[in-house]
């Protein structure tokens, strides 16, 4: 049935009703669970899948039975399983028989991710969210979409859900003001060190608690920053990161957790798998990355660059970069190309997901922005085979060097035209380093 709905000759109303009508049976089978639970949605282009664990164990931290939803995984209280279905927000059924279980084992809460593309679909409906949390906006989807516009009014559906619910704003996003003109009854909004002065939020918005970040420092080895005189430490790796952990703080202090409890909570939390991850420390660093969008590779590439502890002058930055296919954004791949040029000191392009679309052909689109911007000699090497790309980088390391390797994460498939193949970036990089010796 998907097949034949993907047709272009299929009418768009039909695609919709097709799409409407799961949700609508979901809900109404599994009796209506949203409505027995408190759901928060974290919707935005990046920072999502941090922010919705963050937010899980400090809730579980605070002593409430918690459910969520990531494209990482699914977890339900003690219970967590993969989320291998290669899709950040489930369809059909599944987020409704989801919040059934997690009904059925006692959870108050569901934290999970809100998507561009599960909202076109109607995943959001039948589902009573209680908070909205909103992390930042650059362009992504935006073919599928019909533009940047239709993007954002597709993400700001969520908050015309919350009337009477929270919404979480970051403050320091250009779309803040957008996003902060949607009634709820309460408000959160986060920033990092604004004077009062340079808030400037109209008094028609209605009243909006401000949370700031303050003596914010970043290293090599974590965060650091103050909430109200509270000191937060996490082993998170980047400024934007400061960004996720202040909206999952917010998320924290709208229902009733302390700062100083949240605290304690996310010193404790792990690098989340895929997102800044580092696998090998010596004699050279790699880290694997989820990013995929042109804003989130040049936070991570200038995060590695510019962090206090970080690369050294002497040494370099390598990278692995891809960009998925199937029509995706393909404006995007040479932009990504451009930035890795600004970077990187060697690139080697390789393939990501590139579904049933010419893999040579994203490379070559990649290659364009690349080529675009160098005006110096750039080590530029290309290979379809993403486990020979990964091998070349870390060859060609030196003690010292990066390897940075985006795209993928801790996802568990790589999508081809002939289908699906098991795949995880990090595994790979601890065979390939096993074989170096």
């Amino acid at each position: 049935m998907d097949k034949i709905l993907n047709k272009k000759f299929i009418p768009p109303l039909i695609g919709r009703y097709y799409h409407f009508i799961w949700p609508f049976l979901g809900n109404l089978i599994h009796g209506a669970p949203s409505k027995k639970i408190k759901v928060i949605g974290v919707t935005g282009t990046n920072g999502k899948t941090t922010v919705v664990h963050l937010a899980t164990e400090i809730l579980e931290e605070a002593g409430f039975k918690v459910a969520s939803i990531s494209s990482l995984r699914f977890k339900v209280g003690d219970k967590e399983w993969k989320n291998e279905l290669k899709m950040t927000m489930p369809g059909r059924m599944v987020i409704q028989k989801f919040l059934s279980y997690a009904v059925k084992e006692g959870c108050e809460y569901c934290v999970l991710e809100v998507t561009s593309e599960g909202i076109k679909q109607f995943r959001h409906k039948f589902i009573n969210f209680n908070t909205a949390a909103f992390t930042n906006l650059t362009p992504e989807h935006i073919e599928s979409h019909g533009g940047f516009e239709n993007y954002k009014r597709a993400k700001a559906e969520l908050f015309k859900k919350i009337k009477n619910g929270i919404s979480i704003i970051n403050l320091d996003d250009e779309s803040a003001d957008y996003f902060l003109k949607f009634p709820s009854k309460e408000k959160y909004a986060y920033t990092v060190q604004k004077s009062p002065l340079e808030l400037n939020i109209p008094k028609h918005y209605g009243g909006v608690r401000v949370i700031e970040a303050r003596d914010v420092e970043a290293s090599n080895s974590g965060i650091e920053f103050s909430v109200d005189g509270v000191k937060f430490s996490l082993s998170l790796l980047g400024m934007f990161n400061v960004h996720n952990a202040l909206a999952a703080i917010c998320i924290g202090i709208s229902h009733g957790v302390s700062l100083e409890s949240m605290s304690n909570t996310l010193a404790k939390v792990p690098a989340i798998p895929g997102r800044m991850e580092v696998v090998i420390k010596e004699p050279f660093s790699v880290i694997v990355d989820y990013a995929h969008t042109p804003d989130a590779l040049e936070k991570v590439y200038k995060t590695i660059k510019e962090s206090d502890g970080g690369i050294k002058k002497e040494s370099r930055m390598i990278c692995v970069l891809g960009s998925a296919g199937g029509g995706r954004d393909k404006w995007k791949r040479p932009k990504m190309g451009e930035i890795a040029a600004k970077y990187c000191d060697q690139i080697i392009c390789t393939n990501e997901d590139p579904y049933d679309e010419s893999p040579e052909g994203i490379l070559d689109d990649i290659e364009e922005g690349i080529k675009d911007f160098t005006t110096a000699m750039i080590s530029c090497f290309r290979t379809l085979d993403r486990r020979e790309a990964i091998k070349k980088s870390m060859e060609t390391a030196k003690p010292g060097d990066v390897v940075v390797i985006t795209g993928k994460g801790a996802e568990p498939w790589m999508v081809t035209k002939e289908g699906k193949i098991p795949w995880d970036d990090r595994e790979v990089v601890r065979e390939e380093m096993k074989k170096l010796g």
